[in-house]
This record gives C-alpha cells, sequence and structure tokens, in this order.
C-alpha cells in the first residue's frame, strides 16, 4: 500500500521511511508543507503520515486545504502533545495523532489499524485468474495454495497486480519496490522477477507474469500487456 510521509527532519524522515518500506509499504517522502500538499492532491495514496510544524505550510493548512477536495486517511505525527493541539488536528480531519518520541511499532500498528477501519478502500483484495492477493493480510493464494512471499516478493507482486495489464519498466519497478534508481548494470529486477515466477507460476500451467522484450513486465491472466504512461 502507498503511503505518502511529510517530514522536514532528515534523520526521522529517514528513520520511518525505511521502517515503512521494511514494512513492505510503498513510500513517498516529502520534506516541506507546499511540497507534501502538491503530492497529496495530485497522486492517490492509502494514507499521509503528516508532521504540523512543516517549512512554508505547516500541517494544520496542509490538511485544511487537502480535506477541501480529499478523504485520503492522515495521521498526525508530531512533537505538539498539548490536548488542544490534538484536538485541533482531529477536529481539522485527521484519522490520528500520534506524539513524538514514539515507539516505531506502535507507529506500524496504527497506520494497520487505520487501513482497515475503511473496508471499501482501495485494492484490499486483487483478484487476477485464480490469483487471489489479500493486501491487508498479506496473504496470497493461486487457486487452493498459499504462497509464501518475502516482504520484497510480496511488494513486487503488488505492484504488478495493482497495475494489472500494464508493461512496467525495470525502471518503475526498481523506484517503487526498492526506492532506488535504476541502473543498467544491475539485475536486481530480473532476479526478483524470477523468483516470483519460480514461486507464482512455475508449478502452475497459466502463467501470470509477462516479459515484454525490451520493455519490462506485466502481470495478467488473459488480456494483452500495454504500455504503461
Amino acid at each position: 500500500m502507498r503511503i505518502l510521509l511529510v517530514e522536514d527532519e532528515t534523520k526521522a524522515g529517514e528513520y520511518l521511511r525505511k521502517g515503512l518500506i521494511e514494512s513492505g509499504f510503498i513510500v513517498d517522502w516529502m520534506r516541506t508543507g507546499p511540497d507534501g500538499l502538491h503530492q497529496a492532491l495530485n497522486e492517490k495514496y492509502d494514507l499521509i503520515i503528516l508532521d504540523v510544524m512543516l517549512p512554508a505550510l505547516d500541517g494544520w493548512q496542509l490538511l485544511q486545504q487537502l480535506r477541501q477536495t480529499k478523504d485520503t486517511l492522515v495521521l498526525f505525527l508530531t512533537a505538539r502533545d498539548d490536548v488542544e493541539d490534538r484536538v485541533k488536528g482531529l477536529e481539522l480531519g485527521a484519522d490520528d495523532y500520534l506524539v513524538k518520541p514514539f515507539a516505531f511499532t506502535e507507529l506500524l500498528a496504527r497506520v494497520r489499524t487505520l487501513l482497515r477501519r475503511v473496508p471499501t478502500r482501495e485494492s484490499q483484495q486483487i483478484v487476477v485468474g485464480d490469483l487471489s492477493i489479500d493486501v491487508l493480510k498479506r496473504r496470497v493464494l493461486r487457486g487452493a495454495d498459499r504462497i509464501e512471499l518475502t516482504t520484497k516478493e510480496f511488494a513486487l507482486l503488488y505492484l504488478l497486480a495493482r497495475r494489472r495489464g500494464e508493461v512496467l519498466s525495470r525502471s518503475l519497478i526498481a523506484s517503487q519496490v526498492w526506492d532506488m534508481n535504476f541502473d543498467s548494470d544491475t539485475n536486481v529486477v530480473d532476479v526478483a522477477v524470477r523468483r516470483l515466477r519460480a514461486k507464482l507460476d512455475d508449478p502452475y500451467p497459466v502463467k501470470l507474469i509477462q516479459t515484454v522484450r525490451g520493455m519490462g513486465y506485466a502481470l495478467d491472466s488473459d488480456e494483452p500487456a500495454v504500455p504503461a504512461p
């Protein structure tokens, strides 16, 4: 699932981004209020983790402007611990409020609880042919068979499944799953796809992961893949 982190402190941002990625989330990190607002308004996220004290546009103002057009889940993460601040954040439309310093395990629990709160939210379950992905439980079935995946294998599968039928380039996959700039000499994507295929496709007659030569990879059961925009 995709999270927008808006945090201006470098150390805190790096810590949160790393922990969330290792927990299986796709994370975009913005360091200023205007950049965070632009990203929140122009991209689709399952959750926004938002600091209050931000350069140029604070978290209160960002949330007020966001709520004019979007109902994305928002978790305030801030050192402002007065009761009045907590009440203000919730009244402005935040879904939760966590005070710094915090334990990452508590943050992760709150994130997962928020994402379970709205059952109609996008992509909680994805079905492609006989493949079924339960996103919140992180459970993958091929027919009646349970497929055990590593965190990165699940993130790769989720990206391909969420954009079913699109050809995703190696550079796009590398940036979304590993949060790295693609190096043409790096075969990390190809190796990961081979490992995923060994679990997901090799034991079954119908192959779901397609290779489009010179372009990238796609996941689909029967429809022809098309290049991603």
